[in-house]
């Protein structure tokens, strides 16, 4: 469809009364400044991009810049790219201004500097999301678009005031969120920027100071809120640009087919710049990481003071020799008392990582070793003298023993494997706790093994950084010992010895003929943080330990935490504030949720009472719409059948078989555990012998999470007949 040309509207006939001229023509004419201001911005654009990548790379801040500036050049590019006219989310008319302000995914602005789009994100958007019957924020109408293959197949208009309609608005029956309920999902979750509604649009719009716990039972849209948030805080807060130090969103979430399915979401909003993660991506052992199959062992393992047990295993490496020694030099031998090396070991101050800090506490020594032999002529220097210690093996040896370079996965493995090492990190464990840590396989990682593994990372620095970041130096200095003699050897021919030549001699000048930035340099870990903001989504199953990962990579304590205290598979006695507090967020607001916006009554209604049997005070959300399908119980035997009739009568849409590991999933129909389909929904629920999913409070939350996935159908098969969770 050519904009330029073609109406934008595709309403079906039974809208016809929606497509009269009268109604619609400010749209159309909108939309073709819009579609005409799209394409000269693309092309702007691109011109823009070839420009500068085809401008010298330059070096340092500069050349950082560069790449900030092609890296926002190409987001841009990209989103407007990807849309097109539907950009537009819809349009607000003002009580006081008849004239229609538009609502886009970005902000657009013609060449003439008239403002066609209001990013959403923006203050003045925020009564299109927030305006109510009861506080309409100087509203008089409003209209919500749905676009279907790059043009409109239905729109919605609300009104505020007496006067709105006066032949600008069609009024339906159903509002654009409810009719937006019913329609198919897709392997991918939308966005529901057209049809957010006002409690969630509060909680998107909330400040970043402190932690935000978003409470909600299913359906209630605690994830689309978070993942809106994570854009809308990129947008609002400067704390949190990609270029302020520290700053970014990086958003966490349960396991990766839950990734999957929202991985859509963040760029539709206009934003690309948000980092999304698991738990197990944040540790390189997380991908071949087992389950911890002894609950006493996770236990113990999950508290907070098991992770800080490994400050206390770095320190055991930390110890000066407590005698003293000979070093011998080229010129003299010197004495190093157990002063000077406690002295020598001051130097790492705390902060630098251990690796990191060995080079410190080296430098320290050559300090004081220098000022023992007392070269007052300065004869000596500080490099030659270096190089001279580094041949006393003694020196060497001793400094490696006491300050050795350590790899996190060593670390950990010893405290499984050394029962002696174990003890004296952990003190309030008692034998009985210390045998049952203990194993053969000293690297035979669990999940419950990650945050332990990541805080000794973070703790130690990766020693492979400091090796290459030696041989990286001693490139350099070589590089810079060839090219004095270069100089040198041009000096020399020079027949007068005088003028321009001479300046190369210059430190200053001699460093501009050598390119630091060819030495090569490990790729950065772009999940190592420090982030502005972290978002948490079904923040109820993580521990204490698992916590500590994440306040690791947040300094400001700024956090959106999303969670179901009755989804917790392991239970969650306590209050969001009281969990929070107990790890280390001391400013905790809480913002809840209650309407269940996709589960139909029909599902709910069996749902509740599988979770209240186990969860009494369950926060169980209140269903605002009915599918009119009941809940239908069977056999195994007739899943085959029933899959066949869904494929038959459903052209669009997905289904989700749970609870049959043996099951081949097709594009449409997926297979999962209880647990991975967390996070998710289905237009149907299969549901395989839910009374094996599990006892006590885990299987409860299983088959609970399980049954609130459907949105329109939900069947629940057993091996025998009849029987229901």
């Amino acid at each position: 469809m050519n904009p330029l040309t073609t109406s934008a509207f595709d309403l079906p006939a039974r809208l016809a009364a929606k497509a009269d001229p009268a109604l619609i023509a400010a749209d159309e004419q909108h939309f073709t400044a819009i579609a005409e201001s799209l394409e000269q911005s693309i092309a702007e654009l691109s011109d823009r991009l070839d420009t500068l990548r085809k401008a010298p790379g330059g070096v340092g801040r500069e050349a950082m810049d560069r790449d900030t500036e092609i890296h926002r050049l190409t987001g841009r590019l990209r989103a407007l790219r990807r849309f097109g006219l539907d950009l537009f989310v819809g349009h607000i008319v003002s009580a006081e201004d008849p004239e229609p302000v538009y609502i886009g995914r970005l902000g657009l602005t013609d060449s003439d500097g008239r403002r066609l789009l209001l990013d959403w994100r923006s203050p003045a958007a925020e009564p299109f999301f927030a305006a109510t019957h009861a506080n309409p924020m100087g509203l008089a109408s409003r209209r919500r678009y749905r676009w279907t293959r790059g043009r409109i197949s239905d729109y919605w208009d609300e009104v505020f005031t007496a006067d709105g309609l006066e032949g600008r608005a069609a009024l339906d029956d159903q509002s654009a969120f409810i009719a937006s309920l019913g329609t198919s999902r897709s392997a991918r979750m939308r966005d529901v920027l057209a049809t957010i509604q006002a409690d969630q649009d509060a909680i998107v719009r909330a400040g970043s100071r402190g932690a935000l716990v978003v409470d909600g039972g299913p359906g209630t849209g605690k994830t689309v809120v978070a993942l809106h948030r994570a854009a809308y805080l990129l947008y609002a807060d400067p704390r949190l640009g990609h270029r302020h130090r520290g700053g970014g969103v990086l958003f966490v979430g349960p396991h990766q087919p839950y990734l999957a399915y929202v991985a859509d979401v963040l760029p539709s909003l206009g934003e690309e710049g948000v980092q999304t993660c698991t738990l197990r991506d944040l540790v390189a052992e997380g991908a071949g990481a087992a389950i911890e199959t002894a609950p006493e062992v996770a236990r113990l393992k999950a508290s907070a003071a098991m992770v800080g047990a490994i400050e206390k295993a770095v320190r055991f490496y930390e110890e000066p020799p407590s005698e003293g020694m000979t070093v011998s030099t080229d010129w003299s031998d010197i004495w190093l008392s157990p002063d000077d090396w406690a002295e020598a070991f001051e130097a790492a101050e705390p902060g630098i990582p251990h690796n990191e800090a060995r080079d410190l506490v080296w430098e320290a020594l050559v300090t004081i070793l220098l000022d023992k032999h007392g070269d007052d002529d300065g004869d000596i220097s500080r490099t030659v003298f270096r190089r001279s210690l580094l041949h006393d093996e003694e020196l060497v040896t001793t400094l490696d023993r006491a300050w050795p370079l350590l790899e996190a996965a060593d670390l950990v493995g010893d405290l499984w494997t050394v029962p002696a090492y174990l003890r004296m990190c952990a003190p309030w464990l008692g034998p009985d706790e210390v045998r049952k840590l203990r194993r053969t396989d000293a690297q035979a990682w669990t999940v419950s093994d990650l945050p332990l593994l990541d805080a000794a990372r973070q703790r130690l620095g990766d020693p492979g950084d400091v090796r290459r970041r030696r041989r990286q130096e001693a490139a350099l200095a070589a590089e810079r010992a060839r090219m004095a003699d270069v100089i040198e050897h041009i000096v020399q021919a020079d027949d007068d010895g005088e003028g321009a030549v001479t300046m190369l001699r210059g430190a200053d000048l001699q460093s501009t003929l050598i390119d630091e930035t060819a030495q090569p340099a490990a790729a950065p870990d772009r999940l190592a943080g420090p982030f502005g903001h972290i978002v948490v989504d079904e923040a109820q199953e993580l521990t204490d330990a698992e916590w500590q990962m994440l306040l690791l990579r947040c300094p400001s304590r700024s956090f959106t935490i999303v969670g179901d205290r009755a989804q917790a598979r392991h239970g969650f006695a306590e209050s969001w504030r009281e969990r929070l507090e107990r790890i280390g967020l001391d400013r905790v607001e809480t913002a809840s949720l209650s309407v269940n916006y996709r589960t139909p009554e029909e599902v709910m209604a069996q749902a509740e009472p599988v979770i209240r049997a186990a969860l009494p005070d369950a926060n169980v959300p209140t269903s605002i719409r009915s599918s009119g399908v009941p809940v239908r119980h069977g056999s195994v035997a007739e899943l085959e059948s029933i899959l066949d009739d869904w494929h038959a009568e459903h052209a669009e849409g997905v289904a989700c078989v749970i609870g049959a590991p043996g099951f081949r999933a097709t594009c449409r129909v997926r297979s999962l555990t209880p647990e991975l389909s967390k996070g998710l929904e289905f237009d149907l629920v299969v549901l395989i012998d839910p009374q094996t999913f599990g006892e006590g409070i885990e299987g409860a939350v299983d088959r609970y999470v399980a049954m609130t996935r459907a949105t329109r159908q939900l069947v629940i098969l057993s091996s025998s007949a009849g029987r229901t969770p």
